[in-house]
């Protein structure tokens, strides 16, 4: 595969079998990299790049900002809870659910460093191509190599903690479906399980990069893996949110008719987290899905993928991939923040809800995962 993707560095003559044809390196083509022949060393940012750079760093920073300061605030609550607190169980539950709650404001935050750092720093610095660019490691020739696989690890990075939100929402409720549907079956702990598909991401990761450092393929090849690898996970996490939010809907309501309590606030608050997680996984599946298929393509029919990505097409796929992005990133503020005003609500009225008859809903009882629901 090696010779099959980029061209030599001292010769514009493709290192291809004669039989395979030749990509068009005219500059009017609109697929091809505006850069032309020389993609690593003369293809900058456009003023639209700049200034979109500028606007998705700024929106990301505030993110993080913002994320760190409810990550403040909840590190403060305990203090005030506990001395305010009529018994110890609902003070360990309590602070099981902020353990939680921190853990999804940490992913949230560490998303929106890690993209905030990558759109802030001048694309210049990563690698002279504002666009992908195909070279392989250690080339001499093209010392950008370097810049290009720093920048491809900040931009996955950012996304397998992004997509660790999800993986973790997904987790907890696996963990209470089986609490309820198969009661006396061993459960494993949720954040155990966690931590192991998250290092199974993060492994997978690792042999990409080490196949590019073993120059088994470009750094396009690297893209390419990832992509493949995010529009994977995409998938799965639609189905398992689509599968389990239904059963959830289902035990909300039945618990909520056996202790006569209203779960039409936890009801609605599944629904938003399917709505929006549904409807970023789907997209994200197939933005990568469609990339996939260009370079795969653009491969077959020119033998290379070195020029494959225009301006005006990557511009596009940065403003959908990262926009829709930071707005579910937004949308988790909203949910937690409702989640968490809720708790405050429960907690202040505990001692009327108790002299009423009736128990909460028994997922108070997995103080950890009613963060969740």
């Amino acid at each position: 595969m090696k010779s099959t993707i980029v061209t030599t560095p001292d010769s514009e003559e493709s290192i291809l079998p004669s039989a395979l044809p030749m990509p068009d390196e005219s500059p009017n083509d609109p697929i091809l990299n505006a850069g032309g022949p020389s993609y690593v060393e003369g293809n900058g940012e456009t003023t639209v790049e700049i200034y979109l750079d500028i606007v998705l760093g700024v929106l990301f920073l505030l993110t993080a900002i913002v994320a760190a300061r409810r990550m403040s605030t909840l590190r403060r609550q305990p203090q005030q809870s506990n001395s305010s607190s009529s018994s110890s169980t609902s003070s360990s539950t309590g602070g099981a659910e902020r353990v939680v709650i921190t853990a999804f404001y940490s992913l949230i935050l560490l998303t929106s460093v890690l993209r905030a750092t990558w759109f802030l720093i001048p694309a210049s610095t990563w690698q002279p191509s504002y666009v992908p660019v195909a070279v392989y490691a250690w080339d001499a020739a093209h010392p950008s190599w370097v810049g290009a696989m720093l920048s491809e690890v900040v931009v996955t990075a950012g996304s397998i903690a992004l997509f660790a939100i999800f993986i973790l929402i997904l987790v907890y409720w696996a963990d209470i479906l089986e609490k309820y549907f198969h009661p006396g079956s061993r459960r494993s702990v949720p954040m155990v399980s966690f931590i192991t598909r998250l290092t199974v991401l993060l492994a997978a990761e690792a042999i990409n990069i080490g196949c590019f450092l073993c120059q088994l393929y470009t750094t396009e090849g690297m893209v390419l893996v990832n992509a493949v690898l995010l529009a994977i996970v995409s998938v799965v996490c639609v189905c398992r949110i689509t599968f389990f939010s239904h059963r959830f809907r289902t035990v909300l309501k039945t618990l909520g008719a056996i202790n006569q309590v209203s779960t039409d606030s936890q009801v609605r608050r599944i629904v938003w987290i399917t709505v929006t997680g549904n409807a970023f996984f789907f997209t994200r599946a197939f933005l990568e899905s469609y990339f996939c298929a260009v370079l795969v393509r653009y491969w077959h029919t020119h033998g290379t993928v070195a020029k494959v990505f225009s301006h005006t097409w990557w511009d596009i796929y940065t403003v959908v991939k990262y926009g829709s992005e930071w707005t579910i990133l937004a949308l988790m503020f909203y949910i937690l923040q409702s989640r968490f005003n809720s708790t405050a609500s429960a907690t202040g009225a505990n001692g009327n809800a108790s002299k009423s008859g009736y128990r909460p809903v028994p997922n108070a009882q997995d103080g950890d995962a009613a963060v969740v629901v």
